[in-house]
């Protein structure tokens, strides 16, 4: 069994070749596609371009993944998580992505994680779409009706990997828990967390990855986040990522967390960092086939310095040097990683492109899965990048 990217013979957007990430990968019963917005070249202007508001732009995104997802054989039934990357501009009309989702799946029920960003890469884009598919679904449990963005639905897939929707500070009449405190808030979402493992027979030491999003303005405090992951994570601690964000999903939410499980007994791993032996999470954690990586920033590992302060470039070069590392240490390479979700700050935003020539240096062929977006800031100032990875080991 190997990992190939996915060559759709007809996708009239665009042409895909040349970019440093593929449309998607697969390894023939899974497929891990890129994010997908409405983006689409434009003949006349010679330029890619996003047309229409979020209906329209939501459906285009869906017609772009189905036909990636066609081309190796996987249809919207076989859909177990969905992400809905929303801009701030975008974030009002919601509602209508919700609508579009709800009829192109029809009676299948994905695992849904809804990501507010400052905005995408394509300033005009409302709205892009990540989805990961399999042909071996092992069960889905759906909890409780639950008031606020129905956030109910845990997935498991075959490779004993668990999915849970996004975790929001709210009860489940829709009430805000903790207001205006963020340790609250996050043990709360953790909690939640825990219920919904135990639909399917886990609990939250079965926890393999966490990424939260956090109000921008908590970055002061963001270390009270350590004594409620302390506490209720572990004893392997999960890989994480922290990025921040101007706007969450209603007023007065300071986190949302994005949690992954696994059946699998989860096996740190870690290229000897010693800065990892006081925290609460790991650089990264093993669990059955997959490799669940924490976010990686310019950040000497010992020293916990920032690095090259101000360029992106040798700041995104740092980082899949670090995660080639990780790789490494879990005895595989690049070309074992499967996707990448890169968080930019805007003044990253100048050099950002030549970013791909960083990539088509360190990974490998076929390129990882990958999703761009642009997020208020990271939790040292200093940051202009932070990449999320994953890896499969077959």
């Amino acid at each position: 069994m190997t990992i190939r990217d996915i060559r759709p013979e007809t996708f009239p957007w665009f042409r895909y070749e040349g970019y440093s990430f593929s449309l998607g990968l697969t390894d023939g019963t899974t497929a891990w596609l890129s994010g997908h917005s409405a983006s689409e070249f434009d003949p006349e202007t010679k330029h890619i371009v996003v047309r229409g508001g979020m209906t329209e732009q939501t459906e285009t995104a869906y017609a772009k993944i189905q036909a990636v997802l066609n081309a190796e054989g996987f249809d919207f039934e076989d859909v177990v998580r969905v992400v809905e990357n929303v801009t701030a501009h975008g974030a009002d009309r919601y509602s209508e992505a919700v609508l579009v989702r709800e009829r192109i799946f029809g009676t299948n029920r994905p695992t849904v994680v809804t990501v507010m960003v400052e905005r995408l890469l394509r300033p005009a884009a409302f709205i892009e779409i990540e989805v990961t598919a399999t042909k071996a679904k092992a069960q889905t449990y759906i909890g409780d009706s639950d008031s606020n963005l129905h956030r109910t639905v845990v997935t498991e897939v075959a490779d004993g990997t668990v999915y849970l929707p996004t975790m929001l500070p709210f009860d489940s009449a829709g009430n805000l828990i903790a207001e205006g405190d963020f340790a609250g808030q996050y043990r709360f979402c953790l909690e939640r967390a825990g219920e919904l493992l135990a639909g399917v027979g886990l609990d939250l030491s079965h926890v393999v990855k966490t990424i939260d999003y956090s109000a921008t303005e908590t970055r002061d405090v963001y270390r009270k986040c350590g004594r409620p992951r302390k506490e209720l994570l572990g004893p392997v601690y999960p890989g994480a990522a922290g990025i921040l964000m101007d706007r969450l999903h209603a007023p007065g939410v300071l986190v949302a967390i994005d949690v992954m499980a696994s059946r699998h007994t989860p096996i740190a791993v870690n290229p000897g960092w010693s800065r990892y032996d006081t925290l609460t999470y790991n650089p990264g954690v093993r669990a059955g086939r997959m490799l669940f990586m924490s976010g990686f920033a310019a950040l000497d590992p010992e020293t916990q310095e920032a690095l090259f302060p101000g360029d992106v470039l040798a700041q995104t070069e740092y980082v899949y040097e670090s995660i080639n590392q990780v790789l490494a240490a879990a005895g595989g390479g690049p070309q074992n990683l499967i996707k990448t979700i890169e968080y930019v700050c805007p003044d990253g935003l100048a050099d950002y492109r030549r970013v791909a020539d960083v990539r088509k240096r360190l990974l490998r062929e076929p390129w990882p899965a990958s999703t761009g977006a642009i997020c208020s800031g990271l939790l040292r100032p200093e940051f202009l990048i932070e990449v999320d990875p994953m890896a499969i080991f077959l």
